[in-house]
């Protein structure tokens, strides 16, 4: 039996596809998710930053270190964002892109450039087999934003909706092994029945699963009473809202192209914090937007402090070519380092604000590992790490109160 060797690049979205391309070769191959040697290797590539389309690139070297002879298949982002960059490389046999990765099975043997225009119909080729802890469900696909910093939309093509029904039916063989559920896509907020909003729906149709949902990424707009409204209905929904704001300054978000100002992203937060008990309330921010001052920096600075988030992922901005402000003159990069240096002093010191407020409250906690220093660690609800001493199994909900601050988490004893 031929050996498959399967490696992820880039996002949640991504990693639920290769977990379905293993789902669909488990029978027929030997199939790994290690880089160690096997007959054929599958890249799942990645495009968000030009550190990320140069990684999809380097692993190839990494892969004929393995196995010199090994057959390379690759898809994902990059290559749908340029093929060029993989065709003709030593060992690529195969280059896909967004398209036709569910199939990629029956492809093996084929060579050449088979990368297609991403259609209009959502692709409903995967049903991911997820050994970990937590699952993931892909929902949706595409995305219609169009910032202008952002090459996702070209590479993935327009927002489109996976069909309700094929939805629940992953999700209940899921809730067989995992406990908890991670709905996910490109932008989860555009999920669509009949060309209406219908992300609610979906929470709802899975709030009798004997596990966790809990929603990837979000913007801010999908934010509502009636949103809020029917989601709270959901007993085993997590109170984890990711909310991109990317920067903090309405000028600079007007330049990306976000739709929505600091005022209006705020309202939504408070309005979250209205229905919830202490919602954990994350977000990711950009540095160095080609149009961003020292001026517009310091708003963002004082915005995330208003905003008080729970932890934020921040990143240097990255030039694509193709996106509307490629064109203009990047940062210098002393300047972006020392913003995020300030920006990570402040989310150290408003994580750690967040998690002193959760001491003392009561949190399920799904144990996923065993920490170094010997205790298990695992997620409470609204995805704060909690440590506990004790001998628990990965896959164990366990029931806690947070009694004290603990490295990057908090320390939790057992309520018997």
């Amino acid at each position: 039996m031929k050996k498959v060797c399967l490696l992820n690049l880039g996002c949640k979205v991504n990693q639920y596809e290769l977990d379905g391309i293993l789902n669909s070769l488990k029978e027929n191959y030997e199939v790994t998710t290690d880089l160690e040697n096997s007959d054929i290797f599958i890249v799942n590539t990645c495009a968000v930053t030009s550190e990320a389309e140069k990684k999809s690139r380097q692993i190839l070297a990494k892969i004929r270190k393995v196995n010199p002879n090994a057959e390379i298949y690759i898809c994902g982002c990059a290559s749908q964002n340029n093929p060029e960059q993989f065709l003709g490389k030593e060992n690529v046999k195969l280059v896909l892109g967004n398209t036709k990765k569910g199939k990629i099975g029956a492809l093996f043997g084929q060579s050449g450039n088979l990368v297609e225009e991403v259609g209009a119909d959502y692709e409903d080729d995967f049903f991911a087999t997820n050994v970990r802890t937590r699952g993931y469900v892909k929902i949706q696909d595409g995305c219609n934003n169009f910032c202008s910093y952002c090459l996702i939309p070209y590479v993935r093509g327009r927002s489109r909706s996976r069909d309700l029904q094929s939805i629940v039916k992953e999700a209940k063989a899921l809730s067989k092994t995992c406990k908890e559920i991670v709905l996910t896509g490109i932008n989860v907020s555009d999920y669509k029945i009949n060309g209406k909003p219908a992300l609610a729906q979906v929470i709802l149709a899975l709030k009798d699963l004997p596990c966790r949902v809990r929603l990837s990424s979000m913007e801010v707009g999908i934010i509502t009473h009636e949103f809020l409204d029917a989601i709270k209905v959901a007993k085993n929904f997590c109170p984890h809202f990711h909310l991109s704001l990317q920067s903090g300054c309405d000028k600079v978000l007007q330049d990306m192209n976000r739709h929505y100002t600091t005022s209006v992203y705020l309202g939504k937060v408070r309005m979250i914090e209205s229905y919830f008990n202490n919602p954990c309330i994350t977000t990711d921010i950009i540095v160095g937007f080609p149009t961003e001052n020292d001026a517009d920096f310091e708003k963002t600075l004082n915005f995330v402090k208003i905003v008080k988030f729970s932890d934020i992922h921040y990143f240097a901005y990255s030039s694509r070519p193709g996106t509307r402000v490629s064109h203009l003159k990047q940062l210098n990069g002393a300047v972006v380092k020392q913003r995020e240096k300030r920006l990570e002093e402040i989310r150290e010191k408003l994580n750690l604000n967040y998690r002193e407020s959760c001491i003392g409250n009561i949190y399920n906690v799904l144990i996923e590992s065993d920490h170094k220093n010997g205790k298990a660690c695992g997620f409470s609800e609204n995805y704060v790490k909690c440590y506990l001493t004790g001998n628990y199994n990965e896959g164990d909900m366990v029931k806690v109160k947070a009694v004290s601050l603990f490295g990057d988490g908090l320390l939790c004893e057992e309520i018997v």
